[in-house]
């Protein structure tokens, strides 16, 4: 997505995103995990954020490495210059190793077969792949299980062309009050670990902690930490301290392009599933569910205009919603903020996910292409 400014965009909407609170972020983490290198999480457009942008503010910025769900995300880092080194979390399929391979790319190897085919790609290009195991501690989603580890761990000493530059687990409720069960997969993950020293090895870099376990878990930030949400100045769940403080870097904005009296009785959007008993001024917003904000959020949402919080008035559509202003004050072309502040009053990416009965990574990520981004 290109740089915009607000003024050059061609509809009136567009997420502003400014990269100075991420950095702000990145610098905040990385005081609070003391000798633990941060590696920033980059994948689902760096949470709605922009991926090459963010990737190369924070390359710029001092980040020694990066983090992605997906190999077609790592490639287009590359295409977009960043250089740094990055770690794909995401299953491989064979038929990707030597894209890995091609693009330096760091990947997770969960079995013995894997790391077998990795060796073979690698010996092809005579070079040497990356590979990070990875251990499932309680997630059940990829990873060996930790109890079937040593296996997998013992034979990745003997693939003469594959280098593992890191072993790492992955939390499932570290942004729970309730921390039991996130303890028992780090004191899992440790155990896993134990492999190393009883062999008088040094092990590869450790990793387990996001973003739930960089603010409640210090105990897990072991040699690298990986801050997803946070670092975008959303805390990840309503349970977790704020022992880490962070800036918000995402607004979502947009205009009034219509103004209207809509009389008593007369019903608003599909359905006509909201009418008012007396008189109101309603306004149009071209902002919808086909730019990501949820249907969901039909008569439930809000949005501020002139400094004043006002309630969407009946469905969300495709392309544009209404709002009730009872009768207040707007004028077409006035702001209107969907996320972000204006005055004294403040929208979040957790108050949108509260009305829509979601979490505030899927309203992050869902905000798609069709919304220019602007950097600030």
């Amino acid at each position: 997505m290109p740089h915009l400014n607000p003024t050059d965009a061609i509809r009136p909407a567009h997420v502003e995103v400014s990269l100075g609170a991420i950095a702000q972020n990145y610098d905040a983490i990385r005081a609070h995990v003391g000798t633990a290198s941060v590696m920033p999480v980059v994948k689902a457009n760096a949470y709605g954020h922009g991926i090459v942008e963010v990737a190369r503010h924070l390359m710029n910025h001092g980040a020694p490495c990066l983090g992605v769900a997906l190999l077609e995300e790592a490639i287009v880092l590359r295409q977009g210059g960043i250089t740094l080194p990055i770690l794909v979390f995401g299953g491989v399929a064979t038929r990707q190793i030597p894209q890995f391979i091609a693009h330096d790319l760091m990947m997770a190897a969960s079995s013995i077969d894997k790391l077998r085919q990795i060796d073979e790609a690698a010996a092809v290009v005579k070079t040497k792949a990356r590979v990070h195991l990875k251990i499932d501690t309680g997630m059940e989603r990829i990873g060996v299980h930790w109890y079937n580890a040593e296996k997998l761990l013992e034979a990745s000493l003997s693939f003469t062309n594959v280098e593992v530059a890191g072993i790492y687990s992955h939390f499932a409720n570290s942004d729970s009050a309730d921390l039991a069960s996130a303890k028992e997969q780090l004191a899992r993950f440790f155990e896993v670990l134990e492999f190393y020293p009883k062999r008088g090895l040094q092990p590869p870099q450790r990793h387990i902690a996001n973003s739930g376990g960089i603010l409640q878990l210090p105990e897990s930030h072991l040699d690298l930490v990986r801050p997803g949400i946070m670092l975008y100045g959303v805390y990840p769940s309503k349970e977790v301290p704020h022992t880490v403080t962070l800036q918000s870097a995402l607004s979502w904005k947009s205009q009034v392009v219509y103004f209207k009296v809509v009389q008593p009785g007369s019903s608003v959007s599909y359905g006509g599933t909201w009418q008012s008993d007396h008189p109101v001024r309603v306004v149009t917003v071209p902002v919808g569910y086909g730019d990501g904000y949820f249907r969901a959020l039909s008569n439930r949402g809000q949005v501020l205009i002139r400094g004043q919080r006002h309630p969407i008035a009946g469905r969300v559509c495709m392309d544009q919603f209404m709002v009730n202003l009872e009768w207040g004050t707007a004028y077409n072309g006035d702001v209107v903020t969907i996320i972000g502040s204006d005055g004294d009053e403040t929208i979040s990416a957790q108050d949108v996910a509260d009305w829509a009965g979601t979490i505030p990574y899927e309203v992050l990520t869902n905000i798609n292409s069709r919304v220019p981004r602007v950097y600030v």
